[in-house]
């Protein structure tokens, strides 16, 4: 026996290969027929395109992106005070993506085209999947749009920069640079969600701009070229934008004291920065800052829908592609019963959280020209950020578990998905933040509840359930006195009805009712893998596993 067998001492097998190299667009079924549902079908080719490469090479530069975490360089190497984000050219790659196919602008670029935000949203969707971290500028910076836009000089400046497809990571006065990224800075020490015990200042200057002098806690994507800022004037909380460079092309006195050490998000960089003197200027009317930057908060609330739906799709892919190769006890995974159970439950969750981000995403399409619309997106964002941003972790848990040990182990995507799952729920309001402001919309704003009420009557008639939980709802608003204490099961069931108004008017009638009888129902267990046997197990996995049967 020669030396190299006798220390040979076992051949891999049935271990599987790891997904690479799809079309993620092509192999989703879900999202298709979503996209083409809310009037978007236009925009197939671009999202063909970018498909390719989210499920091909991107998936490499985000675990690259990931396996090198941005670093903070405060000074450069004769004392002067930098405060440059240095990132590994993996998270440029992604940034690069982001910008040309649209992730930050795709709607504004397209704005005279039905459903842009649909088609948009369907562009983040993909691109959140082989890494959700650079979604941050990205979605910051389409945010930002709706705000700016109510100080025309501003926009007139700004807007041409933010809407290019061109990523350019120099560190240079915008005026220079051929695309600009926008963040935000709302968050204090003291505050939190509460944005009216901030403490920064902003002092008016002979020229009209501003002086920023504060902190803020959670400075998000400090290497932006603007952020947004909330600041106390003498009139009240104002928002203001305070780019990285002054007009007269030095560095603004925006301090970064360091970047945050997070559980998950880790190719992205996030701050806490201290204004010293800070160069800023106007955006909306003064005193008026919080609605002006609420307007980006709710897009990019929206955003935490389509970064939560797109790390379920992931996981339940990565689910499907093990256990189609993974064989236990004399035959593969996939074909077990029980495991067929949890799959197909896991793609029901996902294509309920799907199509309820995608009539979002339309309603937003039409805030300007449909008041019942924009009455839906005002409440309906909120619910479904609640709802949705909760179940990613669980069911991302879920997923992780058909892998066994595999995904546990940092090689594989899992670990990293279950990092980043509970991001989305904490940013841009926690659940209680959500619930709050659905009560508020809903007694400071009655046309909301009546376009919420309009929207489930869409579908009544076409499920029992789903009727008697509708009949309920309305009593569950009527006990005024507890509604605060019992707002995260009314909207959780709010949540579960809009999932099921959508499904229902779908041509999927089997998948409607199988997520009616078991979310609705209550013919379902705590833990995912708990349907009736008469669910329609077959056809769930099928319209999921296309990502598989593509490169098996």
């Amino acid at each position: 026996m020669s030396i190299v067998n006798q220390f040979k001492t076992h051949e891999v097998q049935n271990q599987p290969f790891a997904l690479a190299n799809y079309n993620a667009w092509e192999t989703d079924t879900a999202l298709k027929e979503a996209v083409a549902r809310e009037g978007a079908a236009w925009a197939a080719s671009h999202l063909k395109e970018f498909g390719a490469l989210t499920g091909g090479e991107l998936i490499n530069s985000g675990f690259l992106a990931n396996e090198n975490k941005p670093k903070l360089r405060n000074f450069d190497s004769y004392g002067r005070r930098i405060d440059e984000v240095e990132f590994h050219p993996a998270y440029h790659d992604l940034m690069h993506a982001g910008m040309k196919y649209g992730m930050s602008n795709f709607a504004w670029r397209n704005q005279d085209r039905d459903s842009a935000h649909v088609a948009r949203a369907a562009v983040m969707y993909l691109g959140s999947q082989p890494e959700a971290g650079f979604g941050c500028p990205m979605s910051m910076s389409y945010a930002a749009i709706p705000a700016l836009r109510h100080s025309p000089a501003l926009a007139e400046k700004w807007l041409p920069k933010l809407l290019s497809e061109h990523y350019d990571l120099r560190s240079l006065p915008m005026e220079e640079k051929l695309g600009c990224t926008m963040g935000m800075g709302m968050t204090e020490k003291q505050g939190g969600s509460d944005l009216r015990r901030n403490t920064t200042r902003a002092i008016q200057q002979e020229d009209g701009s501003y002086e920023i002098i504060g902190h803020k806690w959670f400075f998000s994507a400090p290497m932006c070229d603007a952020h947004l800022v909330l600041a106390q004037s003498d009139s009240g909380p104002s928002c203001f934008l305070v780019p990285r460079f002054r007009p007269d092309g030095t560095r603004n006195a925006v301090q970064v004291q360091r970047l945050k050490d997070k559980l998950g998000d880790w190719a992205n960089a996030s701050s806490e920065v201290e204004f010293q003197g800070a160069f800023g200027e106007l955006v909306g009317i003064e005193g008026r800052g919080i609605p002006t930057i609420i307007e980006m908060v709710a897009l990019t609330r929206l955003d935490c829908m389509i970064g939560s739906s797109a790390q379920m799709r992931q996981a339940i892919v990565q689910a499907i592609h093990h256990t189609s190769q993974r064989e236990a006890f004399g035959k593969l995974l996939v074909n077990q019963p029980i495991m067929r159970n949890v799959l197909a439950d896991l793609a029901l969750e996902s294509e309920a959280a799907l199509a309820l981000t995608m009539r979002i995403a339309h309603a937003v399409d039409r805030i300007e020209t449909d008041p019942h619309e924009a009455a839906l997106a005002r409440i309906a964002t909120a619910i479904g950020k609640y709802w949705i941003c909760k179940r990613a972790p669980v069911l991302i848990n879920e997923a992780q578990e058909c892998l066994g040990g595999n995904g546990y182990v940092e090689e594989t995507i899992m670990p990293r998905l279950y990092r980043q799952a509970p991001l989305n729920s904490i940013w841009e309001g926690s659940g209680n933040v959500q619930c709050l402001d659905v009560l508020r919309a809903l007694k400071k704003e009655p046309e909301t509840q009546r376009a919420l009420f309009k929207e489930l009557q869409q579908a009544a008639g076409k499920n029992a359930d789903y009727d008697a939980e509708l009949n309920l709802l309305i009593e569950r608003f009527e006990d005024t006195q507890t509604l605060e204490f019992r707002s995260r099961y009314v909207i959780e069931r709010l949540a579960l009805m809009l999932q099921a108004s959508i499904l229902l008017q779908t041509e999927h009638t089997e998948i409607a009712q199988a997520f009616c009888r078991s979310r609705i129902g209550n013919e379902h267990g705590l833990a995912f893998g708990t349907l009736s046997p008469d669910a329609p197990v077959d056809l769930l996995i099928e319209r999921a596993a296309g990502a598989t049967k593509a490169v098996l």
